[in-house]
């Protein structure tokens, strides 16, 4: 006999606004109200910074800054076949369409034809070799984007290329020893052993799993697409308007193309509409493009790639094959293993060599390895080349290791949670990284006890037990996964930032810093920073649009470390005219400078309440200055990246996620009936923002494993996913009716901004506890003897493609 789902497990989810407003409830009862009374800016949930103007519709974003008189439009024709040579271009056809004013091609690029992040292989425009399908060739300047686009889609006609085999997939690459970078090795063992005494404890343990694994990549689907608005200023100057994570490495970019020095060009984001990693370095070619296009016709342009483009041209979340070998005991403890990582890179480095540092660096995730050895190689494809994508890496490594923990759970005959908390890293001992680094600041023993608790996971996974036993057709799954996360850049250098802080005569703040806002509430949390330490309410704090004319040298907007850069420049910064204010009070109104008190919009000095605005103007009769810089840069941080060994993350951030899915054994369909998280973002700045963090990362990291799929075809090398009718992201609809997310009651023991956490990133691994229970499920169907042969995404040919497996061998 088969059962429904459970009634109570599909009712429609709290609305929004209940949900919203029973968190803020809860948010009072631990004190968070009595804390905005008392003063405090941080720590407390307040609306983003953009709300109003978002759900109004106003928010200002590149494709809406007023277009200048004279601007043209910019379109790309792209290469029709994946390999091969540019023999020649008909540009006589494509001037001819009408609109066209000028049609340009790699030659006619001012300064270098690179757009590389790290390693310079990466052609603005093709100069010869074709890489891929959708490779840019030429750009065609029209007076309308219409025009542009329908010239540019000559490309397959006045194209003459000579074709050549294309390579596809990592095994691909792999076999044929082709990397866009030089490989990576990680060895440590406990005994001091090289990788010959790793294998033979391997050999020496009690039981063996040796297997390989198969996880695909990601496409960032932003809601705003790439796009770039160049407008020329005097004196060779270039002014660029960019939807981008790193608006310094843009300038740095442009420059190089222009032929100028960086001074001459100023880039320009005010907030982007999703970034995800996919406009940290791949924005850079369409800023050039732009740029070159408005210096060599002396007018504005705007390039703007619709959705199709996009895809075919930029590059995503790498996929990644795994081959390992794993030696383990009785208890399900690992003894010693080996991995060997290859990722998809692409066509060329762009952010490769870093994401596999951090998939090196997170392939323990929160296990002890006495005895570990990893390579990993980054396949050169003839593809889009990938590159950052929210986890940057770190999902990627991590879900190798709970795939072998998963599965010695099932040769063993346990429950696969007590295999993890048997490998979970110790407090004490049992506490060293593969790469050296303690785990000093470990809590992921009793935040895991605390979820397992509240999610009533012990008596879930009896009664799933009782589900299967009494239904043929839909299986359920449960599955508890934790996460352990990195927190910095591995690059050391890159962890700095800078900030401005201006005090108007009038009371009100305005901020600068070099950070982006992509959505993420990073000029909230900035603001919130900046009014605490001033001591005033949050509406007298602006956030302006991200400059480098106004702090220079900045890092992208990424590695999770936005609001802990920028908010410790932001606060040294206002901290520094929090004590020029407390001197100048001092000596109008007695008592001294350490004694003063900002609080509420209120100074108190002597027994004396002033008014801020009182206390501004003061100061400025005073003359004192009325603005100041910050700088932070992250301490402690090493990194030696040919041993592959130091201390590359300032701290760690935790958390864990429950997850129970039914799917039917007869269509592959499967739907997530219920989740609960508990994730650690020390003493939060905004948890509300932080809420939703997790919750975006979760839905986002669920898509990754088991709805997107990315699909190239085999012989043409065409990416045939490239359009949401193709490519499926998960919609409201693939929310979880019920949705526990809660945060851990706990602090950052690191000096980071108010011992908060970065909650950008980690959350990403929580949804691994989907992908779990499905692979719990399909286990059921074959009683729980057969470890499933299921890789990500687990749509619902791959769930039928392990049900068969599965039933073949039971």
């Amino acid at each position: 006999m088969n059962k429904p789902v459970a009634d109570h497990l599909l009712r429609p989810a709290e609305p929004f606004a209940d949900y919203h407003a029973n968190q803020r409830q809860r948010l009072d009862a631990a004190g968070e109200g009595r804390a905005q009374d008392a003063g405090a800016r941080v720590g407390i949930s307040l609306p983003h910074e953009s709300a109003v103007l978002h759900v109004t519709g106003t928010a200002t974003y590149t494709d809406d800054i007023p277009e200048l008189a004279g601007t043209l439009h910019c379109a790309l024709g792209t290469s029709p076949v994946a390999a091969g040579r540019l023999l020649g271009i008909d540009l006589d056809a494509v001037r001819a369409m009408p609109g066209v004013v000028r049609v340009i091609t790699a030659e006619d690029i001012p300064g270098v034809n690179d757009c590389g992040s790290a390693v310079p292989d990466d052609p603005i425009l093709c100069d010869g070799e074709i890489r891929y399908l959708g490779q840019p060739v030429f750009a065609v300047v029209a007076r309308t984007r219409d025009a542009a686009r329908r010239a540019a889609a000559l490309a397959k006609k006045v194209l003459r290329v000579e074709a050549a085999e294309p390579v596809l997939t990592p095994r691909q690459a792999h076999a044929k020893g082709q990397y866009v970078v030089s490989p990576m090795h990680l060895l440590r063992s406990a005994s001091g052993r090289d990788e010959a005494g790793i294998r033979a404890a391997i050999a020496a343990a009690p039981h063996r799993l040796t297997a390989s694994l198969d996880v695909g990549g990601q496409e960032q689907f932003y809601l705003e697409g790439q796009i770039s608005y160049a407008i020329p200023r005097e004196g060779r100057g270039m002014h660029v308007h960019c939807s981008t994570q790193h608006p310094s490495e843009m300038q740095h970019l442009v420059a190089h193309a222009l032929g100028v020095p960086s001074n001459a060009v100023l880039v320009e984001c005010r907030r982007m509409g999703g970034g995800f990693g996919g406009k940290e370095s791949q924005s850079a070619q369409f800023a050039c493009i732009a740029a070159v296009a408005a210096r060599l016709l002396n007018r504005p342009v705007k390039l703007r790639l619709d959705r199709d483009d996009d895809f075919l041209i930029t590059g995503r979340r790498h996929g990644f094959w795994y081959e390992y070998d794993v030696g383990y005991d009785d208890e399900g403890r690992i003894l010693g293993v080996t991995l060997q990582m290859v990722s998809h890179a692409g066509h060329s480095a762009d952010l490769s060599a870093p994401v596999m540092t951090r998939a090196v660096c997170h392939f323990d995730n929160a296990y002890w390895l006495p005895e570990v050895a990893m390579h990993g190689f980054c396949g050169k494809t003839n593809t889009q080349s990938n590159t950052a994508f929210r986890g940057f890496g770190g999902p990627q490594g991590a879900i190798a290791i709970e795939n072998i923990l998963d599965s010695i759970a099932r040769k063993l005959g346990r429950d696969p949670l007590a295999v993890r908390r048997a490998n979970f890293y110790g407090q004490d001992e049992r506490n060293v990284t593969p790469y050296l680094q303690p785990v000093r600041d470990n809590i992921i023993h009793e935040l895991v006890e605390q979820l397992q608790a509240s999610s009533d996971y012990a008596a879930r996974r009896a009664a799933v037990a009782a589900y299967n036993a009494d239904s043929a057709v839909l299986k359920r799954g449960l599955a508890l996964t934790p996460v352990k996360f990195g927190i910095s850049f591995n690059v050391k250098h890159f962890n700095q930032a800078g900030a401005l802080v201006h005090i108007y005569t009038d009371g009100s703040i305005l901020v600068n810093h070099g950070g982006t806002e992509m959505g993420q509430g990073l000029n909230t949390k900035v603001a919130q920073v900046v009014a605490h330490e001033l001591g005033v309410g949050f509406e007298r704090v602006r956030c302006t649009a991200t400059d480098t004319s106004k702090v220079a040298n900045t890092s992208a907007t990424a590695a999770s470390t936005g609001a802990d850069l920028n908010g410790k420049a932001a606060q040294d910064a206002a901290r520094q005219l929090r004590e020029r204010l407390a001197a100048s009070v001092a000596a109008r109104h007695g008592g001294q400078a350490a004694d003063v008190r900002f609080a509420n919009d209120q100074v108190r000095v002597g027994g004396k309440v002033l008014a801020f605005n009182t206390v501004i103007s003061e100061a400025y009769l005073d003359r004192v200055q009325l603005w100041s810089d910050g700088f932070y840069a992250t301490p402690g941080l090493s990194w030696d990246k040919d041993k592959m060994q130091g201390h590359p993350f300032y701290y760690f951030a935790y958390g864990a996620a429950v997850s129970e899915v039914v799917i039917d054994t007869l269509t592959g369909e499967w739907k997530l009936l219920r989740a609960d998280i508990l994730h650690d973002a020390g003493r939060s700045l905004n948890p509300a923002v932080d809420i939703g963090q997790v919750e975006g990362a979760f839905i986002q990291g669920m898509g990754w494993l088991t709805t997107e799929e990315l699909v190239w075809h085999p012989k043409t090398g065409l990416l045939t996913t490239h359009a949401p009718s193709t490519y499926k992201i998960p919609t409201a609809n693939d929310c979880p009716p019920v949705f526990n997310v809660k945060l851990f009651d706990g602090l950052n023991v690191e000096d980071s901004i108010h011992h908060s956490k970065a909650v950008g990133e980690p959350p990403l691994l929580l949804p691994f506890s989907v992908f779990f229970a499905i692979r719990d499920a399909i286990s059921a169907a074959g009683g729980h003897q057969v470890d499933p042969p299921l890789s990500a995404p687990a749509t619902s040919e791959a769930i039928l493609r392990a049900l068969a497996a599965v039933r073949q061998a039971a």
